[in-house]
């Protein structure tokens, strides 16, 4: 397989699962409290929406990739 089919595929696969879901979580560890042998952490969710347009354009990419890498 080429290198733009590959890419293509892998736009397309990314822009599918960018309109399937609308925002990813990522959990991050912070120190809340550092008193010399006592530690407090805290765990924080982060949350990244993914706008509609964003899937959009990558499967439009992937599409076109796919169609240019046949020729």
């Amino acid at each position: 397989m080429k290198t733009p089919a590959i890419v293509g595929i892998l736009l397309i696969v990314l822009g599918i699962a960018a309109f399937a879901y609308h925002s990813f979580t990522y959990t991050t560890t912070e120190k809340a409290i550092d008193l010399g042998p006592i530690q407090v952490t805290a765990e924080k969710q982060h949350t990244v929406p993914l706008p509609p347009i964003l899937g959009g354009v990558a499967l439009l990419a992937g599409v076109v990739l796919l169609l240019k890498s046949r020729n």
